[in-house]
């Protein structure tokens, strides 16, 4: 497909032939595919000129119900149409006369005459004898099904990902009220919010709440390189961007703001962007702190944004894959490749209170709604007594969660992390409570127990950053088939480090976005 990019074209609008079967599915009375709906939602927002073809027009007119005729005949000036059948070209013809044996198969080769021409962009049909006809044709690339069409633009145009847990949750603008006083910040400093959030009011949000009451916003803006920028300056040069559009925390000592900055580079990371940009004012205290933050990951200023409300400071982010071993905050979430690898066990009861993302199936999200510290923390607290202990930042941390029973089956490893830093010789626990606090999943008496439980071999701890959430888990059954462990018995118990090909087999095994491992 010569045209088709991240959106399905770029440049001239894109030229969509639907099929008969098509336009009768989503005129009907009662669409027989439930897919249709959305079919003609991605066509109206990648902006596809829809097509139908004079057979379509045809075959309508010969309904013999004149009430449905004229219902079809009303609805079908919602598309463009063709103002002729073109003449056929060679290789048309030639497929023709080996495959036609009806009118309606004719009439099939009419609409891939169109494509092969490049009259048109793209087909969509449901038959599948026109799929046959187009790869013998060598054409198939332009021809979809519905099914086919929407896991192409899913994948090329990929949605803002939805959490499983909720503490962050997605909503609609239009489901939130503008009078609520969070909001009131918003209104003092930009003049047309009120019109800008209602003419949001179908797009979605990620909200934090608590007790019903929002405590944190984040709005996110995919912008693509044909974006204008003359209000910015220096002006940015054309690239893929995510827009932070709206980033605000009400609720602080909870790492609300690392929560929502999570979510932020799990889209830029999802979406395949090459940058990150905000404009922000600095005149509040809840403005600095959120620039203070995105400073600590790798914003910097970039110029300003001239508005209607003053002058924005722009902060950008590069997203382009490379890993800064030394201090991968400021390229988080990347990874190198050139690190260490360690599978870390961690047990079930502190998995997904430490990463919420990381959540398993046979676990109820609701028990984990509450605004923790740790839980809402990119970077995070490791408790360990490990043999192993030379762990140096940049290196890579593959979880182990445990299991109490069935282990075989039930110890899968979920995420993945970066180490930051490693702290040893904690000579007191008054020491290791006040380096682990907000940001491990140990309550302080937990920490006293552990660090009681042997005084004489004093714990270290590993700050880390919480990365990414492994999509499918691997369980021990399987990690032993593949070679990562090498029975029941080698599961692992402290830092244990792994190869590049066992690691490799992790990735790939699990659906892993490899993208994420870098050099």
């Amino acid at each position: 497909m010569t045209k088709y990019v991240g959106g399905l074209i770029q440049g001239d609008k894109v030229k969509v032939l639907l099929d008969t079967n098509i336009i009768i599915h989503r005129e009907t009375s009662y669409p027989i595919s439930e897919d249709i709906g959305l079919l003609f939602k991605w066509l109206d927002k990648l902006k596809c000129e829809k097509f139908i073809h004079p057979v379509t027009i045809n075959e309508i007119n010969k309904y013999k119900d004149e009430q449905v005729r004229r219902a079809f005949q009303i609805k079908i000036k919602n598309y463009t149409q063709i103002p002729i059948r073109s003449r056929l070209e060679k290789e048309i013809e030639e497929i023709s006369r080996k495959y036609d044996r009806t009118e309606n198969d004719k009439n099939d080769t009419s609409l891939l005459n169109e494509v092969f021409c490049g009259h048109v962009d793209i087909l969509i049909t449901e038959d599948k004898n026109i799929h046959q006809k187009a790869k013998k044709l060598g054409i198939e690339d332009k021809v979809f099904t519905i099914e086919e069409f929407l896991e192409k633009v899913t994948q090329e145009n990929p949605e803002l990902i939805d959490y499983k847990v909720p503490i962050v949750q997605k909503a609609y603008f239009g489901n939130l009220d503008l009078n609520d006083t969070f909001f009131d910040s918003f209104k003092e400093d930009y003049k047309e919010y009120e019109r800008w959030f209602r003419k949001k009011a179908y797009e979605e949000v990620y909200v934090c709440k608590s007790d019903e009451k929002i405590v944190g916003l984040l709005y996110l803006k995919r912008e693509g390189k044909d974006e204008p920028y003359d209000d910015i300056t220096p002006r940015f040069p054309p690239k893929n961007r995510l827009k932070i559009g709206s980033f605000k925390v009400e609720l602080h000592g909870h790492k609300l703001g690392e929560r929502l900055l999570k979510i932020v580079f799990d889209n830029a990371l999802n979406l395949r962007v090459d940058e990150i940009y905000v404009t922000i004012f600095d005149k509040r205290e809840e403005q600095k702190r959120l620039i203070s933050l995105l400073q600590d990951y790798g914003f910097y200023l970039h110029g300003k944004k001239e508005t209607a409300s003053g002058i924005e400071n722009v902060y950008v982010r590069d997203f382009s894959r490379k890993a800064d071993m030394s201090n991968p905050k400021k390229t988080f979430p990347y990874m190198s490749k050139r690190a260490r690898k360690f599978l870390v066990p961690i047990w079930p009861q502190y998995h997904t209170t430490l990463f919420p993302d990381s959540i398993l199936r046979t676990e109820s999200s609701m028990n984990f709604v509450e605004q923790e510290p740790h839980r809402n923390a990119i970077s995070k607290v490791y408790v360990s007594r490990s043999i192993r202990r030379d762990m140096r930042p940049g290196d890579i941390l593959v979880f182990y969660r445990t299991a109490e029973t069935r282990a075989y089956y039930k110890s899968v490893v979920t995420t993945l992390g970066i180490v930051e830093q490693v702290i040893t010789g904690i000579n007191s626990i008054d020491r290791l409570i006040s380096l682990c606090r907000k940001r491990t999943a140990l309550s302080d008496d937990e920490l006293e127990q552990f660090w009681y439980k042997n005084p004489r071999n004093p714990p270290f701890i590993v700050y880390f950053l919480y990365a990414y959430s492994l999509p499918k888990r691997l369980n021990l059954k399987r990690l032993i088939e593949l070679g990562v462990i090498k029975d029941i018995e080698s599961a692992p118990r402290g830092f244990e480090e792994i190869n590049d090909t066992s690691f490799n087999t992790i990735i790939r095994e699990s659906n892993a976005n490899a993208n994420i491992i870098v050099d």
